[in-house]
């Protein structure tokens, strides 16, 4: 007997249906699907929200001087003339950044193997790339997510039975966090 479920899917598609709802999970909070298909999502994100929380305060602050172009009022970069050519005018700072340490690392990179990259697009710009935001998902987890749970052992997400489906009686459910 297997130790997952094969939902009707070659091992590939059932790798990245699992991968998509995982993410869509995490990115939205809630999902609606068939009650086979959330208990192994279930089983999925609720190890990366573990591991979040574990290592959710594993990190240093480092202070990094970084060049950065100068801007105007207006958002443009400033020019100047030197030696006849027009360069951009550099200016340093200085930033306090998070370090992960090297179990922090480890754990970001367990993450994104499973999790998809998330683009948002505002509905104004359906269709175009201006404006669209790439959202950083593991971040999410560790900033928003994780902190949330600290205090849990487990259980971070819940399925409620919403009943069965029209066309083929499957039964649904819905997906969410805790």
């Amino acid at each position: 007997m297997a130790g997952y479920r094969k939902l009707g899917r070659t091992s590939s598609q059932r790798k990245a249906l699992l991968r998509n709802q995982v993410t869509s999970l995490l990115y939205k909070g809630k999902i609606v699907t068939t009650e086979a298909k959330a208990k192994e999502v279930q089983k999925i994100a609720e190890g990366i929200i573990a591991l979040a929380v574990k290592e959710k305060d594993n990190f240093e602050m480092v202070k990094v001087t970084a060049k950065v172009a100068k801007k105007d009022k207006d958002g443009k970069r400033v020019k100047e003339v030197v030696d006849g050519k027009k360069v951009t005018v550099y200016e340093e700072v200085e930033k306090e950044i998070k370090k992960d340490l090297p179990s922090r690392l480890h754990a970001r990179r367990q993450m994104l193997k499973v999790l998809y990259s998330v683009t948002e697009v505002p509905t104004e710009n359906a269709g175009k790339k201006r404006n669209t935001k790439e959202v950083d998902l593991v971040t999410k987890l560790f900033d928003e997510i994780a902190p949330k749970y600290a205090g849990r052992n487990g259980g971070y997400t819940r399925i409620i039975k919403i009943g069965q489906r029209k066309g083929d009686g499957a039964m649904e459910v819905v997906l969410e966090l805790v």
